[in-house]
C-alpha cells in the first residue's frame, strides 16, 4: 500500500523471515560465525537460542541460501510441538523422505539409508531444528541417537538447534549430560544496540530503494529503539506501521511524535474493550450480590426467590448503564433552551 506511495520496490518490514534482508548486527554475525564453524566440523550439535523475534530464523535462512547444494543437504524442521516419534517422521520428511504408515525402526532403517547414500555421494547432511525450546526431554534425546549414525571416520548427520532463551535450561539439566557431550558450540543472540537499531532500518529501506522519503529524525530512531528494545521483529512491526501511517497521513518525515502516536494504537489493540472488561468482572459480581442475599435471609428461603432476586440486580445493572451512557445524556433536554 505504502511501496508505491515512497517509490519503494517492496514492503520493506515483514513480519516473516527473509534472508533477502538480512542484517549482520555484531550478534548476528557472531552467531553466523558460530554455525560456519559447526560446518567446518561436520559433526555434533551447534546450539544458537535468542529472544522471540531476535532473528534466528533469518540467520538460518541466510546461511542455508549460501549452501552449496552439491555438497550439504540440509532439512529444516520447524515444527516442533510434536512427541518423539512425530519428530522422527517430521525429520524422515523433511529429507524428502516417505514418513506416512510404517514403523519406527523402518523409519530409522530408511533415514540412516538415506545418510549414507549422501556420504557415498560426498555429501553431507544438515538437519536445523527451529523452536527448539518446544522439545521435551525425549524428543530432544531422539534427535541426539540420530547422532549415532556414522561411518568409521565420520558422522553421518550433524544438527543444529535453535531456539528460546529457555532452551539453555533444557540443555544443561541432568539428564542431558549425554547431548551436552556432543554440543561444540553455542551462543546467544542477543538484541541490537541503539546505532544497530537504525542502521537496520536503514539497511531495510534502502534494500527496497528508499532514498530518504520519509526521513527519519534522531529522536525518532531513539523513540522506536526504545519501544522495541533492539528486537527486529518488534522493529519491524512498530516500522510497518509508521509507515502505513505516513502514506495515510501524506508524510515525509517521521518524529517521535508520529512514533509515539503509533505506538499507542499498537498498545491500544491489544486492550480488551470495556464491554469485555465489565463482561469478565459480571461474574464474580453477580455471586457477590447471591452471597449478600443469602446472608440476609434464613437458610430455608426459596431457590426461586434467589433468581429472582438476581433478575432484579442485572436488571437495575442495565438501567444504570442505560441512564449513565453518553446517548443518554445527549439526548436529555437543555435547561438553557
Amino acid at each position: 500500500m505504502y511501496e508505491s506511495y515512497y517509490g519503494l520496490s517492496d514492503k520493506p518490514f515483514r513480519l516473516r523471515p527473509d534472508p533477502h534482508f538480512f542484517y549482520g548486527s555484531k550478534g548476528h554475525k557472531r552467531a553466523m560465525a558460530y554455525l560456519e564453524y559447526g560446518l567446518s566440523q561436520g559433526e555434533g550439535f551447534i546450539v544458537i537460542t535468542g529472544e522471540v523475534g531476535a532473528g534466528k530464523t533469518t540467520l538460518v535462512r541466510n546461511m542455508l541460501g549460501t549452501l552449496e547444494a552439491q555438497k550439504i543437504v540440509a532439512a529444516h524442521l520447524v515444527n516442533t510441538h510434536l512427541n518423539a516419534e512425530d519428530t522422527l517422521r517430521m525429520v524422515v520428511s523433511a529429507f524428502g523422505l516417505p514418513a506416512e504408515d510404517t514403523t519406527k525402526s523402518a523409519l530409522l532403517n530408511r533415514l540412516e539409508t538415506f545418510l549414507r547414500s549422501c556420504d557415498a555421494q560426498g555429501k553431507r547432511a544438515l538437519l536445523v531444528v527451529d523452536e527448539a525450546q518446544n522439545l521435551s526431554p525425549r524428543t530432544v534425546e531422539e534427535l541426539r541417537m540420530l547422532s549415532n549414525f556414522q561411518t568409521n571416520d565420520k558422522s553421518l548427520l550433524q544438527t543444529f538447534l535453535l531456539g528460546q532463551p529457555e532452551f539453555r535450561a533444557t540443555l544443561h539439566s541432568p539428564d542431558m549430560q549425554q547431548l551436552r557431550q556432543r554440543v561444540i558450540a553455542t551462543y546467544h543472540l542477543g538484541p541490537m544496540d541503539a546505532l544497530e537499531t537504525q542502521a537496520y532500518i536503514e539497511h531495510r529501506l534502502h534494500t527496497v530503494g528508499w532514498n530518504n522519503d520519509p526521513a527519519f529524525t534522531p529522536a525518532a530512531h531513539a523513540a522506536i529503539y526504545e519501544y522495541s528494545g533492539g528486537i527486529p521483529r518488534m522493529t519491524n512491526h512498530l516500522c510497518d506501521r509508521l509507515m502505513l501511517m505516513g502514506f495515510l497521513e501524506e508524510l515525509h518525515q517521521f518524529t517521535d511524535t508520529h512514533v509515539d502516536d503509533v505506538i499507542r494504537d499498537i498498545q491500544a489493540e491489544f486492550q480488551p474493550p470495556p464491554e469485555a472488561a465489565e463482561t469478565a468482572a459480571r461474574p464474580a459480581s453477580d455471586a457477590a450480590e447471591l452471597a449478600a442475599l443469602a446472608a440476609a435471609y434464613p437458610d430455608g428461603m426459596d431457590e426461586r426467590m434467589m433468581r429472582l432476586e438476581k433478575s432484579v440486580v442485572s436488571v437495575l445493572n442495565i438501567l444504570k448503564k442505560i441512564v449513565a451512557s453518553p446517548a443518554s445524556n445527549a439526548a436529555a433536554p437543555d435547561n438553557n433552551d
